[in-house]
């Protein structure tokens, strides 16, 4: 059996393959053309995993992942105004329609949008009390950090960032 390290830790051939393994149950996959397509495989399988984790662990606060989002770029630039553009260029899903999000959010009491005093052409987009109130509640009972920690140590975790970063470029 052979025996491969990465940084500080050590893998047999038999637990690689197991994690392997794991990938390839849960994505029904039974062959990569390379290690490089199992990895991005992999990337792109386990941010859906994180999305379906946040949206169970949000789900009672009746927010949507790119609403609690919103709210926590606003909560950032408090008291500060945001525009659209502002929050599109912030949001972790650049697919979103920034716009119609924002709006439901003013809906829920959450967000206040007002014309901008110098062009009334602009929006300027504020949470509201109510918006940082269910923040703080939020922030209480609601851990991202919890998600992982459990399965990977602070140096894995680091580690984990340190390759995400280098897969960006």
């Amino acid at each position: 059996m052979g025996i491969w390290k990465a940084k500080n830790k050590s893998y047999t051939t038999k637990q690689i393959k197991n994690e392997k393994m794991q990938l390839q149950k849960e994505t029904l996959t039974t062959k990569f053309e390379s290690i490089h397509h199992q990895a991005i495989v992999n990337v792109w399988h386990t941010s859906n995993w994180c999305t379906e984790k946040l949206k169970q662990t949000i789900l009672p606060f009746e927010v949507t992942t790119q609403q609690f989002n919103i709210l926590r770029i606003l909560r950032g630039q408090n008291p500060s105004p945001a525009t659209i553009n502002l929050l599109k260029s912030r949001m972790l899903d650049k697919m979103s329609d920034t716009s119609r999000i924002v709006d439901r959010l003013v809906q829920k009491g959450l967000v206040i949008k007002e014309s901008n005093a110098v062009d009334k052409r602009a929006v300027d987009i504020r949470i509201s009390d109510k918006g940082l109130e269910l923040l703080e509640l939020m922030d209480q009972e609601v851990s991202l950090s919890v998600l992982i920690s459990s399965n990977l140590t602070e140096q894995e975790a680091t580690t984990l960032n340190d390759l995400l970063d280098k897969m960006r470029g």
